[in-house]
């Protein structure tokens, strides 16, 4: 068996595409764009690469993008600050605070600040309790891509067996939340859970979401299974350069999956396409709208 490769980029541009539409239309409706607002602490070079990223698709999906660049000596105090004001700016429908932020701030204080109704990367514990419990909730994009691609993939996943291998609040358990509100079957396992390979082998969906290179290997994978690897690791390569490869051992993998993403170019492209909709979704519940259609 040879696993079909599961295209991301394809996905993405098609969800951003939409978005396009539905912000276009907002905007003739309401007579404003959906706005979204990015905030980088610091110098870090992949987290200032993500913001300009974010910022650069907010813009053509013809959206408004509110950036903020602080010093990496900006305080807590002035953070929250940052944060009240765009929560009170009628022109901002999202707030992102990329992560990670300098040691002197403490980010689940911050994400806590953030409106729920703003709060984009679906972080906040409001988001996070209402998500839980099977209510309308801004969910987090990383995730909710995952499940874009398994349902485009897979049509409906109920009464699947799927194994999510992480348990982070960015990830693995919202990736499992959204699992059981498709009526899958869901275990999450971690780097304690016992016979890992075994548990894994049962599975019909595999979420790989741990941050070890290439860890799941290929005979884990039961043979039929859709693989959605979520890590991004770079390694070393013999010429001293490096190379990027998810958690999941893709060769390997690929002879027993019936689909599986590749890294790069599967789940990273799906997360700003997801934040841009839970933007324009965002807008649309802050003015008393129906959600849009088609996202």
């Amino acid at each position: 068996m040879t696993a079909t490769i599961i295209d991301g980029k394809a996905a993405a541009a098609g969800v951003r595409a939409r978005v396009a539409e539905i912000a276009a239309d907002f905007a003739k409706r309401t007579g404003r764009q959906p706005g979204l607002a990015t905030v980088l602490v610091g110098e870090d070079p992949a987290s200032a690469v993500y913001v300009r990223s974010k910022g650069k698709a907010t813009s053509e999906a013809g959206m408004a993008s509110f950036s903020h660049k602080l010093p990496d000596t900006t305080s807590e105090a002035e953070l929250l600050a940052l944060v009240d004001q765009l929560n009170r700016d009628d022109a901002v429908d999202g707030i992102l605070v990329q992560l990670p932020l300098p040691p002197q701030i403490d980010a689940s204080r911050v994400i806590a600040e953030i409106d729920p109704a703003k709060d984009v990367d679906g972080f906040h514990p409001v988001n996070a309790g209402r998500l839980a419990t099977g209510l309308e909730a801004l969910v987090p994009c990383t995730p909710y891509g995952c499940l874009y691609l398994l349902k485009q993939q897979l049509g409906s996943l109920a009464g699947r067996e799927a194994v999510v291998i992480g348990r982070s609040n960015i990830v693995g358990k919202p990736m499992a939340l959204l699992l059981i509100g498709e009526s899958a079957t869901v275990t999450v396992a971690h780097s304690r859970t016992k016979d890992l390979p075994d548990v894994v082998r049962r599975a019909d969906i595999v979420v790989a979401a741990v941050g070890r290179p290439e860890m799941v290997k290929g005979d884990w994978i039961k043979p039929g299974a859709v693989v959605i690897d979520v890590g991004i690791n770079r390694i070393p390569t013999d010429d001293g350069k490096s190379r990027l490869v998810g958690d999941v051992d893709f060769a390997g993998a690929s002879e027993n999956a019936a689909a599986i993403t590749p890294v790069p170019g599967g789940v990273g492209p799906m997360t700003i396409a997801m934040l841009l909709r839970n933007t324009v979704v965002a807008a649309h519940r802050r003015a008393a709208m129906p959600d849009p259609e088609g996202v």
